[in-house]
C-alpha cells in the first residue's frame, strides 16, 4: 500500500525526491503518513480537495479490498 501512494504521489509533485510515506500498522487501523515539500502540498489537495479525494478514495478501495482500514494522511514538510 505505501508504494502505491507513493507510486501516484510522486507523479503528482514537483519535487519527488522530497516525497516520503510512511505506513504505520494499528490493531484495527492503518496509517499511511504522507510527507510533501511545502510547496507541493497545493498540487497534493487539489483545486477544492479534489485529488487528496480521490487519493483517499483510492487508498480506501485497495484497503478494503485487501479487508483493511487505511488512514491517509497529508503533511506538509516544512524546510
Amino acid at each position: 500500500m505505501r508504494e502505491f501512494v507513493e507510486f501516484i504521489v510522486k507523479r503528482i509533485v514537483d519535487s519527488p525526491d522530497s516525497v516520503d510515506v510512511s505506513y504505520i500498522e494499528g490493531k484495527s487501523t492503518a496509517i499511511i503518513e504522507l510527507r510533501v515539500a511545502s510547496e507541493d502540498v497545493g498540487k497534493i489537495i487539489g483545486k477544492s480537495g479534489r485529488t487528496a479525494n480521490a487519493l483517499r478514495t483510492l487508498v480506501s478501495a485497495v484497503a478494503s479490498r485487501q479487508n483493511q482500514k487505511v488512514v491517509l494522511e497529508i503533511i506538509e514538510e516544512n524546510k
